[in-house]
């Protein structure tokens, strides 16, 4: 019967993950995991001749993994355009695309053993909120990984994303050159790394220009309309009152907000300026038309199709990029320094 690396894994009590690391030369396995891997690859038969000519197969396949709760089911507009954007420029290049199922029971995911079964080429991660830990054993293998919003790590992975830090920097220095001052913020889930970089973005250019953050004007959603809507409502009950401008950090959320503010009977943005965040088509198409934080979503998904393509050819080592965002004005954010004395 042929032994597979799964077997080797499994009578040396690791993870298949480990078994490749130690096949490739890695330098983060212990001696003593690393002598009983080799030991029993030896009693097997399963030289490491025989695995590297395995990996040398190329089935130009690549796998795509939207990881996490959030976004799992693909309909969110900035995700759709890094996608398109992706899908094109990798099929020129050769690929065709394999999407895993993220429906697998909790902690059965094995997104590693499910790359290696379908002998994919490199895999296309975009990330939503609470990504599960087997992204995570993906990203520490031998297998070419390259994630759009999330951190990866690994020896054989790379990411990109914007500089979600400057996303909010730009945006407080927007208001603060146009007379607001009293600014609220609708941010992403407790926990969600895309919300934390812009929440810190946010509150640091508050303090570098002596601005207060007033704490009931900091809400959270989860980057969808509805909690948006939510999160303006709850802003506008605030005891301290309402603030001049409010940053939704996403356009969906700032969607729901324009709609609370409409219904509470304010005019934006004479009353309250909002800004949203990704730059959405339809931005164009609200009354009045949204001002938003351009991220570069076709550059996104080509940059990702490009550098999984090297990584998998060995061409380039693994790294980050950050995409530079750009602030788009529209007329929900007008000038409030005629009101200021």
């Amino acid at each position: 019967m042929k032994v597979t690396i799964k077997d080797i894994a499994k009578l040396a009590g690791v993870s298949p993950g480990t078994v490749s690391k130690i096949i490739n030369n890695y330098q983060d396995v212990g001696e003593e995991t690393k002598r009983k891997v080799l030991k029993i690859m030896e009693e097997t038969g399963y030289t490491a001749v025989r695995a590297q000519k395995e990996a040398s197969y190329r089935s130009n396949v690549i796998g795509v993994i939207y990881a996490g709760k959030i976004n799992a089911d693909f309909n969110h507009p900035f995700f759709i355009e890094v996608m398109n954007a992706f899908r094109k420029s990798i099929g020129i290049l050769g690929y065709d695309l394999l999407f895993f199922s993220s429906e697998q029971e909790k902690g059965k995911e094995d997104y590693y053993q499910r790359a290696m079964h379908h002998k994919v080429d490199g895999v296309f991660i975009i990330s939503g909120e609470e990504v599960q830990p087997s992204i995570y054993e993906l990203d520490k293998s031998s297998i070419p990984c390259i994630g759009v919003d999330i951190q990866l790590e690994g020896n054989q992975s790379a990411y990109i994303m914007t500089d979600n830090y400057k996303i909010s920097s730009k945006v407080v220095e927007h208001f603060y050159l146009n007379g607001y001052r009293e600014i609220g913020f609708i941010g992403g889930l407790p926990g969600s790394k895309i919300g934390q970089m812009r929440e810190e973005g946010f509150r640091n250019t508050m303090a570098e220009f002596g601005l207060s953050v007033t704490e009931e004007w900091i809400t959270n959603g989860d980057f969808f309309t509805d909690s948006g809507y939510l999160a303006m409502k709850q802003m506008l009950r605030s005891p301290k009152g309402r603030p001049q401008a409010v940053f939704a950090t996403s356009d969906l959320m700032a969607f729901g907000a324009m709609k609370a503010i409409k219904e509470h009977g304010l005019k934006i943005p004479e009353d309250i300026a909002l800004v949203g965040c990704d730059d959405v088509e339809a931005c164009n198409y609200t009354d009045p038309p949204l001002s938003s934080v351009h991220q570069d979503k076709k550059k996104i998904g080509r940059l990702a199709a490009y550098m999984l393509h090297d990584m998998i050819n060995n061409q380039i080592q693994p790294s980050a990029v950050m995409v530079e965002p750009e602030l788009i004005v529209r007329e929900s954010c007008g000038s409030h320094e005629s009101k200021m004395n």
